[in-house]
């Protein structure tokens, strides 16, 4: 399966971009010590879910993972800053210059991003292996219905007419064989 249906594809889109921005407006607070208003969280999720539907048409790998979401989380990291203005300063720790917290925070911010993409990369390869089964499996479903009797066989001479049995014991009846040797099949002593 190459070609992801827009169903699939909205899926896929609304679960990269809850993570992508729920983890740059983490590392955000923490940067600033203050979360990014909801108008920008609500604007940078519409924004990565439009991106991610478009690259959503096909299996992803770990490095394809990580490079989106790498990407996202700097494009990310500059809208919440722009957003916010230059008037927040980044947290600071007693002994460290802004430089060098900076550089803390964002060396947590891809360690995270890293990490959030080998798990997004599982869900992937879950969720394809899940597609490509049904794929699989429901043509073949479909070719066993319809090659299952419509009507049920009807009852031999001498039984019980299908009206007079209960409909709990009905599909029961036709699973249980009577004595003897199966109906045609030639029997030879």
């Amino acid at each position: 399966m190459s070609d992801a249906s827009p169903a699939v594809r909205s899926l896929r889109a609304v679960v990269f971009a809850a993570v992508c921005v729920l983890l740059a407006a983490a590392a955000h607070g923490l940067a600033t010590g203050r979360s990014p208003a909801l108008a920008a969280d609500g604007a940078g999720f519409v924004g990565v879910f439009a991106a991610g539907w478009l690259l959503g048409g096909r299996e992803r790998s770990l490095p394809g993972i990580g490079g989106l979401t790498l990407a996202t989380q700097a494009g990310l990291h500059l809208a919440f800053g722009a957003v916010r203005g230059r008037t927040m300063a980044p947290m600071h720790h007693p002994g460290m210059s802004m430089a060098h917290a900076h550089s803390h925070v964002m060396s947590a911010h891809v360690l995270a991003a890293l990490a959030a993409s080998w798990c997004l990369r599982r869900g992937e390869a879950a969720l394809w292996s899940l597609l490509r089964w049904a794929v699989a499996f429901v043509p073949g479903l479909a070719a066993w219905w319809r090659d299952a009797p419509a009507v049920p066989p009807r009852p031999a001479p001498g039984r019980m007419s299908s009206s007079v049995v209960r409909p709990r014991r009905l599909l029961l009846r036709y699973a249980v064989s009577g004595r003897g040797p199966p109906t045609g099949i030639p029997y030879t002593p």
